[in-house]
């Protein structure tokens, strides 16, 4: 039996520990980065523990494998964490701005995000103003699990008054697009587009 509930304070290092293993376009990222954090301060804790309402996981009898974690607002998420969430991080994770790009590790490449944190064009958060993100492990997978939380996750903001609804995804995570587009969401047309290494998607409520 898989569970789908709401997350809860408990399932915190569950949460960081599936974003290290689908963090290299779904796939298992813990060779690339030193720190193993580094990818769920980004993606998963701080939308866990700012925008509870918003987050749910799904269990199985091993334990939390799978979870959908986003903010209802973007707009205001996007300044409570540069309020709350990256000050606590940056000390810890230095800026390598000094070094070319092409010389950044993972690491560092993550550390430049906390510092230097990706603000939603007008366009995608107007009409669109909430995101998320949605991680499974492999065991997890190809069962309607992906489907389910998705599915929890778009009733519950509308239910909280949201009109629409984005999301980013790597263009080498065939899987994730394959699933997104299947599902019904939307390549949107946008005054600024997205680098050639992402995707943005839609979904109106």
């Amino acid at each position: 039996m898989i569970e789908i509930r709401p997350f809860q304070a408990g399932d915190l290092s569950a949460l960081y520990a599936i974003a290290l293993a689908t963090g290299a376009s779904g796939q298992d990222a813990s060779h690339l980065y030193q720190d193993p954090r580094r990818v769920g301060h980004i993606y998963a804790a701080p939308y866990a523990l700012l925008s509870p309402e918003c987050a749910f996981v799904a269990e199985d009898e091993a334990g939390v494998a799978g979870y959908i974690v986003g903010a209802l607002d973007t707009r205001a998420f996007e300044a409570r964490l540069e309020q709350e969430w990256w000050p606590t991080l940056r000390p810890d994770h230095p800026d390598p701005s000094p070094k070319p790009p092409a010389e950044w590790t993972a690491d560092e490449l993550r550390c430049w995000q906390i510092h230097h944190p990706y603000l939603t064009p007008a366009s995608l958060a107007g009409p669109y103003p909430s995101h998320l993100h949605i991680n499974l492990l492999p065991r997890l997978q190809g069962q309607g699990i992906g489907e389910r939380l998705m599915t929890l996750w778009l009733d519950t903001i509308r239910r909280l008054g949201s009109r629409g609804a984005h999301l980013g995804v790597g263009v080498a995570n065939s899987r994730a697009l394959r699933f997104y587009r299947a599902y019904g969401w939307i390549e949107p047309v946008l005054e600024r587009p997205p680098p050639r290494t992402a995707v943005w998607m839609a979904m109106p409520l």
